[in-house]
């Protein structure tokens, strides 16, 4: 080994040690640690300031603080709730949790149809139909450059018009449209259902495994098990027998009016329904033009290479453009949801009573101003972080990995 020299092309890739930190101002590191110092120290001065400021003024009105007024009593009448409710002995906590399921239910609904909605639309503004594509043109030209609270105001009042129950509106007489909301037929939930559900939910899981394995056999060998014969028997074969099994009840609970409004059945309220259709029409403007954006940022080179194979223009979209054109969609995407999850506290104007809602009467009750915006921005920041994190995640797992 003493014969051996070193390769010359390694020797400028060896580590170069650091040189040690020198208190001395013309030292670069020295003066970028110092002004941290000094930035981080002004900024918990004015912390402390305004801290400090804040607990003498409400000393001086003799204003409590803290978060004890949410083992009080509420009263506060909710009109809807995922969640049993009394305002008569429930507190002010257990109100706040309902606005945020409430907010949560219309944000987690809203996500899935805009995304819906906006792939569709965006997919249309590209087609070679020219009347499909200037119909979607004008649909994402139109509502995106119309204030979202001007659309909110114009549904609920489009649905304040509905007649009244007696007079309202039927679809085969099991779906009611009237202005207290839109009635629909409820399922008596029984033992059976929720076995079924739970076959459905092991059914999910073994359509993943298997297509797992389906996808490292193809890896393995060029060949790809169907998977689709198997989801079909996981998904819907092994629910329906488990269900058949148990019973097969087929309990529905239909609307009937009696008196002056409608018994039986599950409501659907003027105000969660226009937030709903105000945030989703609105959002998916967006949604489309980045789903839009995201495809044609694909190369022309990969149309006609699937069409060389002989795949149809669908399934060139599905199997080869849209798994590529997700790595540019997902990101804006992602400000997308956050924007619809935060344009949900609009649904004040409309009186849907949402965390922003239920907080703002809250804090004007107990007079815990602070703790109240506090509690505002908190679950809004949980929110928008969740999305972040789940997205980032996502983006990540379908970013192509170099070799």
């Amino acid at each position: 080994m003493s014969g051996t020299t070193a390769d010359p092309r390694l020797i400028g890739a060896r580590i170069v040690p650091k040189k040690a930190l020198r208190f001395s101002w013309s030292d670069p590191r020295f003066r970028a640690i110092f002004w941290q110092v000094v930035i981080i120290g002004i900024v918990a001065l004015i912390v402390w300031y305004l801290v400090g400021n804040t607990n003498r003024n409400l000393a001086a009105r003799h204003i409590a603080t803290g978060f004890a007024f949410l083992g009080r009593v509420a009263g506060i009448p909710i009109g809807e709730s995922l969640i049993p409710y009394n305002p008569a002995l429930d507190t002010f906590g257990r109100a706040l949790i309902i606005g945020i399921l409430n907010t949560l239910k219309v944000a987690l609904i809203g996500v899935v149809l805009a995304t819906i909605l906006g792939t569709l639309v965006g997919i249309g503004r590209l087609s070679s139909n020219w009347l499909l594509s200037k119909i979607t043109a004008v649909y994402v030209e139109t509502l995106r450059d119309i204030p979202l609270v001007l659309q909110l105001l114009f549904w609920y009042a489009l649905l304040e018009g509905l007649p009244a129950p007696r007079a309202a509106l039927h679809i085969g007489n099991v779906i009611f449209l009237c202005n207290r909301g839109i009635r629909l037929p409820e399922l008596i939930w029984e033992t059976a259902d929720t076995w079924a559900l739970l076959a459905f939910l092991a059914g999910v899981v073994g359509t993943w495994l298997w297509n797992r394995h389906a996808r490292q056999r193809q890896e393995a060998t060029g060949r790809r098990p169907a998977v689709w014969p198997i989801a079909l028997l996981l998904l819907i074969a092994l629910p329906l027998v488990v269900w058949a099994a148990l019973g097969a009840p087929t309990g529905v609970d239909l609307p009937v009016l009696h008196g002056f409004n409608f018994q039986g059945g599950i409501t659907i309220s003027p105000e969660f329904f226009t937030l709903l259709v105000g945030l989703v029409f609105y959002t998916a403007t967006y949604i489309a033009e980045i789903v839009r954006s995201g495809i044609q940022a694909v190369a022309l080179g990969q149309w006609e290479a699937g069409g060389a194979l002989g795949l149809s223009r669908g399934a060139v979209l599905r199997r080869i453009v849209l798994p590529q054109a997700l790595r540019v969609i997902v990101p804006p995407m992602t400000s997308q949801y956050l924007n619809l999850a935060k344009n949900s506290s609009l649904a004040i104007y409309i009186g849907y009573q949402d965390v922003m809602s239920i907080a703002n009467t809250t804090l004007n009750q107990t007079g815990q101003a602070i703790e109240g915006i506090a509690y505002i921005m908190a679950v809004y920041l949980t929110i928008s972080l969740s999305i972040s994190l789940f997205m980032n995640w996502y983006n990540a797992r379908i970013a192509l990995v170099e070799r």
